[in-house]
């Protein structure tokens, strides 16, 4: 079964400019399911907190506006982007 952060994870990583999910500087962003931690989501009743690193380049505002509604396709309430870290982009 499809957990509810795995699939805001999916959908969040697919955004172009977004290179990954970010835990924050202490580990502390994240859903604990069982077995198992989604780094970088934390789902609540009232709001949607999304961390990330972005890539070397992205537009800031305009990604953390394309995840805000990416992710607002599939929760409920507002969602909260917050960019942790910039980092350079990978060799294809």
């Amino acid at each position: 079964m499809t957990e509810m952060a795995d699939v805001v994870a999916a959908a969040v990583l697919g955004v172009p400019g977004v290179a990954e999910l970010n835990a924050g500087m202490f580990g502390e962003v994240g859903t604990y399911l069982p077995g198992r931690r989604v780094a970088g989501i934390r789902l609540g009743d009232d709001v949607t907190e999304v961390h990330v690193s972005l890539v070397f380049g992205a537009p800031v505002r305009e990604t953390a506006a394309r995840i805000r509604e990416v992710v607002g396709t599939i929760t409920k309430g507002p969602v909260d982007v917050t960019v942790e870290d910039v980092v350079a982009p990978t060799a294809p």
